[in-house]
């Protein structure tokens, strides 16, 4: 299992579109109305058991061990899979964490919310505006974890060409927070390649702590206790907790600038 750091320019929010690099796929179309897209009433929400399926809090488990520790986030290891810690330039501080495992990628981040409110259906809308805003188009769809939001964004491929990075967003409200998950890859548009990732998404563990925070303000994520960074942004040196098989995580390669 592989660290290693990218760089994001601007703070991601809760309703914002996938970054850039978290791409590929194909969706559907809502009506839009000056360019924006807004979701349609949608009072039958399917009910995800989140206490059962998880993701869990961390008071409904009774020990960290075997976790890979980010501060906010626990990740469950997984052979073959690479963690990539995303840093805003402007404050250094990291803001998301991305899994690449078999040339698809999962992108977490955690938010306060309130003790009585739930932020999913409200952060759907938002992600409507947000990619309506950019010229594309989503679906909502019923997926695994409930609704989740199917997104297409046009961009600009490596030769020139004109196409679309499309990214399905699937949320989960838990106590006092809401996790956000941005499938891309193969992963955001084939059911098969986005069942070991959804498996990673149940799994983790998010750990809201005590500290007041406003609603949708980013939870605290830090790099491993025992790895440091490099110069060059890296993750150096091996991480102590063993991977499947009893391996080390190993370092991973450096990773260029994100968006």
């Amino acid at each position: 299992m592989a660290f290693g750091f990218g760089k994001k320019k601007k703070n991601d929010t809760a309703g914002a579109a996938a970054p850039a690099g978290h791409a590929p796929g194909d969706a559907g179309t809502e009506s839009a109305e000056n360019g924006l897209l807004s979701l349609p009433p949608d009072p039958s929400d399917t009910v995800y058991e989140r206490g059962v399926h998880g993701p869990l809090d961390a008071d409904e488990i009774s020990d960290t061990d075997g976790y890979v520790d980010l501060g906010a986030l626990l990740v469950t290891p997984r052979e073959g899979l690479a963690l990539r810690l995303e840093v805003e330039e402007s404050t250094s501080r990291v803001i998301a964490v991305t899994l690449d495992l078999n040339g698809s990628s999962l992108q977490l981040q955690a938010f306060a919310a309130p003790r009585s409110e739930e932020l999913w259906r409200d952060i759907r809308e938002q992600i409507g505006l947000s990619v309506g805003s950019q010229g594309g188009e989503i679906e909502i769809l019923d997926g695994t974890f409930g609704k989740e939001v199917l997104a297409k964004v046009p961009a600009q491929a490596a030769d020139g060409s004109r196409g679309y990075r499309v990214a399905r967003f699937i949320g989960v409200d838990g106590p006092r927070w809401f996790l956000r998950g941005v499938l891309g890859g193969d992963a955001a548009v084939n059911p098969e390649a986005a069942k070991e990732l959804e498996d990673l998404f149940r799994g983790v563990v998010v750990v809201r702590g005590e500290t007041p925070l406003p609603p949708r303000d980013l939870l605290v994520l830090r790099l491993p206790r025992d790895a440091a960074t490099g110069p060059d942004g890296t993750v150096a040196g091996d991480h102590a907790v063993p991977a499947q098989g009893g391996e080390p995580f190993r370092r991973g390669p450096e990773i260029t600038a994100i968006g």
